[in-house]
Protein backbone atom coordinates (compact mmCIF):
# COMPACT_ATOMS: atom_id res chain seq x y z
CA UNK A 1 0.00 0.00 0.00
CA UNK A 2 2.96 2.26 0.78
CA UNK A 3 4.27 1.86 -2.96
CA UNK A 4 1.08 3.19 -4.15
CA UNK A 5 0.96 5.94 -2.39
CA UNK A 6 4.63 6.92 -3.32
CA UNK A 7 3.60 6.07 -7.03
CA UNK A 8 1.05 8.64 -6.57
CA UNK A 9 3.04 10.98 -5.60
CA UNK A 10 5.33 10.58 -8.33
CA UNK A 11 2.95 11.43 -11.05
CA UNK A 12 0.87 13.96 -9.33
CA UNK A 13 2.63 16.96 -12.12
CA UNK A 14 0.37 14.63 -14.64
CA UNK A 15 -3.24 14.84 -12.56
CA UNK A 16 -6.00 16.76 -14.10
CA UNK A 17 -8.34 19.07 -11.55
CA UNK A 18 -10.91 16.84 -9.85
CA UNK A 19 -13.40 20.24 -9.34
CA UNK A 20 -12.10 23.23 -11.33
CA UNK A 21 -10.72 25.95 -9.80
CA UNK A 22 -8.37 28.93 -10.50
CA UNK A 23 -6.50 30.15 -7.29
CA UNK A 24 -5.70 33.76 -9.25
CA UNK A 25 -8.73 34.75 -8.54
CA UNK A 26 -11.18 32.13 -6.39
CA UNK A 27 -10.71 31.50 -3.12
CA UNK A 28 -11.64 28.19 -0.98
CA UNK A 29 -11.86 27.76 2.40
CA UNK A 30 -11.23 25.05 4.99
CA UNK A 31 -14.39 24.16 6.12
CA UNK A 32 -14.85 22.63 10.09
CA UNK A 33 -16.78 19.78 10.70
CA UNK A 34 -14.84 18.44 14.00
CA UNK A 35 -16.32 17.51 17.14
CA UNK A 36 -14.72 20.85 18.39
CA UNK A 37 -17.01 22.59 16.17
CA UNK A 38 -20.14 23.94 18.52
CA UNK A 39 -21.93 25.62 15.68
CA UNK A 40 -22.98 22.19 14.35
CA UNK A 41 -25.88 21.38 16.56
CA UNK A 42 -28.17 18.39 16.04
CA UNK A 43 -30.72 20.68 14.98
CA UNK A 44 -28.33 22.40 12.69
CA UNK A 45 -27.63 18.59 11.12
CA UNK A 46 -30.58 17.46 10.90
CA UNK A 47 -32.15 19.76 9.38
CA UNK A 48 -30.81 20.04 5.48
CA UNK A 49 -32.08 23.04 3.84
CA UNK A 50 -30.74 24.52 7.57
CA UNK A 51 -27.67 23.05 7.42
CA UNK A 52 -27.24 24.01 3.42
CA UNK A 53 -28.13 27.76 4.67
CA UNK A 54 -25.35 27.49 7.26
CA UNK A 55 -22.75 26.27 4.62
CA UNK A 56 -24.25 28.58 2.06
CA UNK A 57 -23.42 31.53 4.70
CA UNK A 58 -19.78 30.29 5.32
CA UNK A 59 -18.85 30.33 1.82
CA UNK A 60 -20.13 33.77 1.36
CA UNK A 61 -18.44 35.15 4.97
CA UNK A 62 -14.91 34.13 3.46
CA UNK A 63 -16.13 35.03 -0.27
CA UNK A 64 -15.11 31.18 -1.90
CA UNK A 65 -16.00 29.67 -4.11
CA UNK A 66 -15.72 25.94 -2.88
CA UNK A 67 -15.18 24.56 0.98
CA UNK A 68 -12.77 21.88 1.49
CA UNK A 69 -11.56 19.38 3.88
CA UNK A 70 -12.27 16.48 6.14
CA UNK A 71 -9.56 13.85 5.80
CA UNK A 72 -9.33 11.76 8.90
CA UNK A 73 -11.71 14.16 10.58
CA UNK A 74 -14.15 12.80 13.82
CA UNK A 75 -17.43 14.27 12.90
CA UNK A 76 -20.75 14.52 14.89
CA UNK A 77 -22.90 15.04 11.73
CA UNK A 78 -23.40 11.20 11.25
CA UNK A 79 -25.83 11.09 14.14
CA UNK A 80 -28.42 12.26 11.39
CA UNK A 81 -28.38 9.15 10.18
CA UNK A 82 -29.10 5.29 11.69
CA UNK A 83 -26.64 4.24 8.92
CA UNK A 84 -23.69 5.57 11.12
CA UNK A 85 -23.95 3.04 14.29
CA UNK A 86 -25.41 4.36 17.62
CA UNK A 87 -27.09 1.68 17.81
CA UNK A 88 -28.13 -0.53 20.73
CA UNK A 89 -27.98 -4.37 20.73
CA UNK A 90 -27.42 -7.60 22.74
CA UNK A 91 -24.16 -8.81 23.80
CA UNK A 92 -23.87 -12.54 22.37
CA UNK A 93 -21.99 -13.43 25.25
CA UNK A 94 -24.42 -12.77 28.37
CA UNK A 95 -27.39 -10.79 26.72
CA UNK A 96 -26.73 -7.37 28.24
CA UNK A 97 -27.40 -4.22 25.96
CA UNK A 98 -24.86 -2.38 24.81
CA UNK A 99 -23.88 0.15 22.17
CA UNK A 100 -22.60 -0.57 19.01
CA UNK A 101 -19.47 1.49 18.34
CA UNK A 102 -20.65 4.40 16.21
CA UNK A 103 -18.78 5.81 12.91
CA UNK A 104 -17.44 8.75 13.01
CA UNK A 105 -14.30 9.42 11.09
CA UNK A 106 -14.17 10.62 7.40
CA UNK A 107 -12.29 8.98 5.16
CA UNK A 108 -12.95 11.05 2.06
CA UNK A 109 -12.17 15.01 1.25
CA UNK A 110 -15.75 16.80 0.81
CA UNK A 111 -15.13 19.51 -1.48
CA UNK A 112 -18.87 21.57 -1.36
CA UNK A 113 -20.45 24.01 -3.49
CA UNK A 114 -23.39 24.55 -5.76
CA UNK A 115 -25.39 21.61 -7.61
CA UNK A 116 -24.35 21.13 -10.36
CA UNK A 117 -20.89 21.45 -10.38
CA UNK A 118 -18.53 19.61 -12.57
CA UNK A 119 -16.66 16.80 -11.71
CA UNK A 120 -13.63 15.38 -13.50
CA UNK A 121 -11.66 12.47 -13.67
CA UNK A 122 -8.40 13.22 -12.29
CA UNK A 123 -6.41 9.99 -14.67
CA UNK A 124 -7.16 7.93 -17.31
CA UNK A 125 -9.10 5.26 -15.81
CA UNK A 126 -12.65 2.88 -16.23
CA UNK A 127 -15.68 2.91 -14.61
CA UNK A 128 -15.07 0.08 -12.00
CA UNK A 129 -19.00 0.14 -10.68
CA UNK A 130 -21.48 2.82 -9.98
CA UNK A 131 -25.05 2.65 -8.08
CA UNK A 132 -27.87 4.71 -6.00
CA UNK A 133 -27.27 4.54 -2.53
CA UNK A 134 -30.40 5.74 -1.79
CA UNK A 135 -30.61 5.98 1.86
CA UNK A 136 -30.63 9.05 3.99
CA UNK A 137 -26.88 10.40 4.61
CA UNK A 138 -25.77 7.69 2.13
CA UNK A 139 -23.62 8.52 -0.49
CA UNK A 140 -26.59 9.01 -2.99
CA UNK A 141 -25.85 8.86 -6.76
CA UNK A 142 -22.23 6.88 -6.42
CA UNK A 143 -18.86 6.47 -9.17
CA UNK A 144 -16.10 4.47 -8.77
CA UNK A 145 -13.21 4.69 -11.00
CA UNK A 146 -9.98 2.18 -11.18
CA UNK A 147 -6.93 3.53 -12.35
CA UNK A 148 -3.18 1.97 -13.14
CA UNK A 149 0.26 4.01 -12.42
CA UNK A 150 2.92 1.92 -13.49
CA UNK A 151 1.76 -1.83 -11.92
CA UNK A 152 0.11 -0.07 -9.45
CA UNK A 153 -4.21 -0.51 -9.42
CA UNK A 154 -6.04 1.96 -7.29
CA UNK A 155 -9.50 3.25 -6.95
CA UNK A 156 -11.23 6.99 -6.49
CA UNK A 157 -14.71 7.44 -5.62
CA UNK A 158 -16.72 10.03 -5.90
CA UNK A 159 -20.33 10.31 -4.34
CA UNK A 160 -23.15 13.00 -3.42
CA UNK A 161 -23.95 13.37 -7.87
CA UNK A 162 -26.72 14.03 -9.96
CA UNK A 163 -28.31 10.87 -10.21
CA UNK A 164 -28.51 11.52 -14.16
CA UNK A 165 -24.36 10.73 -13.91
CA UNK A 166 -24.92 7.12 -13.57
CA UNK A 167 -27.47 6.70 -16.50
CA UNK A 168 -24.90 7.48 -19.13
CA UNK A 169 -21.68 5.28 -17.94
CA UNK A 170 -21.06 1.42 -18.17
CA UNK A 171 -18.86 -0.74 -16.38
CA UNK A 172 -15.43 -0.64 -17.45
CA UNK A 173 -16.34 2.12 -19.77
CA UNK A 174 -12.98 3.81 -20.39
CA UNK A 175 -12.46 7.45 -18.73
CA UNK A 176 -9.82 9.75 -20.09
CA UNK A 177 -8.05 12.27 -17.85
CA UNK A 178 -9.89 15.37 -17.60
CA UNK A 179 -13.56 14.17 -18.62
CA UNK A 180 -16.36 14.99 -17.53
CA UNK A 181 -17.79 12.17 -15.24
CA UNK A 182 -19.98 13.99 -13.07
CA UNK A 183 -22.03 16.87 -11.07
CA UNK A 184 -22.69 17.60 -7.58
CA UNK A 185 -26.18 16.50 -6.89
CA UNK A 186 -29.18 17.86 -5.71
CA UNK A 187 -30.54 16.38 -1.62
CA UNK A 188 -33.03 14.80 -2.88
CA UNK A 189 -30.50 12.44 -5.07
CA UNK A 190 -27.11 12.72 -3.13
CA UNK A 191 -28.47 11.45 0.05
CA UNK A 192 -30.10 14.22 1.38
CA UNK A 193 -27.10 16.23 2.22
CA UNK A 194 -26.49 19.90 0.86
CA UNK A 195 -24.44 19.78 -2.34
CA UNK A 196 -21.16 18.10 -2.52
CA UNK A 197 -18.38 15.70 -3.63
CA UNK A 198 -17.26 12.96 -1.25
CA UNK A 199 -14.11 12.23 -3.14
CA UNK A 200 -11.67 9.06 -1.81
CA UNK A 201 -8.87 7.25 -2.73
CA UNK A 202 -9.49 3.38 -1.87
CA UNK A 203 -7.19 0.79 -2.47
CA UNK A 204 -8.63 -2.42 -1.58
CA UNK A 205 -12.28 -2.65 -2.35
CA UNK A 206 -12.47 -5.91 -0.49
CA UNK A 207 -15.08 -6.91 -2.90
CA UNK A 208 -17.32 -3.94 -2.95
CA UNK A 209 -19.48 -2.85 -6.01
CA UNK A 210 -20.93 0.98 -5.99
CA UNK A 211 -20.19 1.55 -2.13
CA UNK A 212 -17.10 1.55 -0.10
CA UNK A 213 -17.24 3.26 3.38
CA UNK A 214 -16.46 6.80 3.75
CA UNK A 215 -16.77 6.76 7.24
CA UNK A 216 -15.29 4.50 9.64
CA UNK A 217 -15.25 3.77 13.32
CA UNK A 218 -12.44 5.50 15.32
CA UNK A 219 -11.10 1.80 16.19
CA UNK A 220 -10.22 0.90 12.76
CA UNK A 221 -8.84 4.13 12.03
CA UNK A 222 -5.18 2.42 11.44
CA UNK A 223 -6.22 -0.01 8.45
CA UNK A 224 -8.46 2.64 6.51
CA UNK A 225 -6.23 4.95 6.69
CA UNK A 226 -4.05 2.76 4.86
CA UNK A 227 -6.43 1.45 2.49
CA UNK A 228 -7.80 5.05 1.94
CA UNK A 229 -4.57 7.34 1.51
CA UNK A 230 -5.33 11.50 1.97
CA UNK A 231 -7.43 12.14 -1.08
CA UNK A 232 -5.18 14.95 -1.36
CA UNK A 233 -2.29 13.44 -3.14
CA UNK A 234 -4.59 13.68 -6.17
CA UNK A 235 -6.57 17.02 -5.68
CA UNK A 236 -3.84 19.47 -4.86
CA UNK A 237 -6.21 21.59 -3.32
CA UNK A 238 -5.39 21.79 0.42
CA UNK A 239 -3.16 24.67 0.34
CA UNK A 240 -5.05 26.67 -1.18
CA UNK A 241 -6.93 26.93 1.62
CA UNK A 242 -7.59 30.33 3.74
Amino acid sequence: MGNIKETILKHQFLFSKVVAFNPTHESIVQMDFSLENGQLTKELISDTEQFSQHLNSELQNHNAILGIGGYLEQRSLYQRSKIFGNTISKNSINGDLQIEEPRTLHLGIDIWGNAGTPVFAPLDGVVHSFAFNDNFGDYGATIILQHQLEDCIFHTLYGHLALADLQHIKRGMSVEKGQLIAHFGQPLENGNWPPHLHFQIIIDMQMKEGDYPGVCKLSEQDYYAQNCPNPDIILQMMHFVK
